[in-house]
């Protein structure tokens, strides 16, 4: 590793803002136990491990900002890590990280994805330094088809054309923040941070990543993160 890429002149928003009613549960999934831990403590020790990372950003609900605290003093990962109020939307806390941050990179990922890994992380942060802007994804391995209005497939796109998307998302900072300015001043919501910068024309690279690396949404989710974690303790 150079001394250019262990710099630690990246900055990491993580968003844990979101309620998570498709979890079924009172407690938000974010807050979720994982191995005794609740899931976004996972999910900031491997950044916070990372040498390229200077500065995190945990963007929670303001009522949790309080207990995020707590939590992450608990678990003695205090340093470099701010936690503030996210907004109405996801993107809106997004852009409020932004705010937050003075590194010319920056990573935004989902808070409930516990199971990225150091060298994905590296993967993204190479890709964009040459790219300007990468995702981490993952080809698709189903059949997708495309539906009209009236519920009957209007297409089959190739499938070899086709990746889901994961977290992290890279970006200089600036690009970020002048396509979340652009969004907020059109009344544009985009689905995740690449659409907004492919809506200022900057090309996004893709980065495979892997099929564990996922968003714990449901109780489903939960049980297979378990999975996940036990495979991933032999294997190491």
């Amino acid at each position: 590793m150079t001394g250019l890429q262990a710099s630690g002149d990246t900055g990491v928003i993580v968003v844990a803002a979101g309620r998570g009613t498709r979890m079924g549960t009172v407690e938000s999934k974010q807050y979720l136990l994982l191995d005794g831990k609740p899931i976004f403590i996972h999910t900031l020790e491997v950044f916070r491990r990372h040498p390229w990372v200077s500065q995190i950003v945990l963007v929670t609900g303001k009522q949790d900002v309080e207990r995020c605290r707590s939590w992450i003093t608990e678990y003695g990962i205090g340093e470099q890590i701010q936690v503030i109020p996210g907004g109405a939307e996801r993107q809106d806390s997004v852009r409020q990280g932004l705010l937050h941050l003075s590194t010319p990179w920056v990573l935004v990922h989902d808070g409930v994805r516990p199971f990225v890994t150091s060298e994905q992380i590296t993967a993204c942060c190479e890709a964009v330094r040459t790219h300007g802007a990468a995702v981490l994804a993952v080809p698709v391995k189903d059949t997708i088809k495309q539906a009209d209005a009236q519920g009957f497939v209007a297409a089959t796109p190739d499938r070899r054309s086709l990746w889901a998307i994961q977290t992290p998302q890279a970006f200089r900072r600036t690009d970020l923040l002048a396509a979340h300015e652009r969004a907020v001043a059109e009344g544009f919501i985009g689905t995740d941070d690449a659409m907004l910068v492919e809506r200022l024309g900057i090309p996004v690279k893709l980065v495979e990543g892997a099929y564990d690396n996922i968003k714990i949404t449901t109780p489903e989710d939960l049980d297979y993160a378990e999975f996940v974690r036990r495979k991933r303790l032999l294997r190491d």
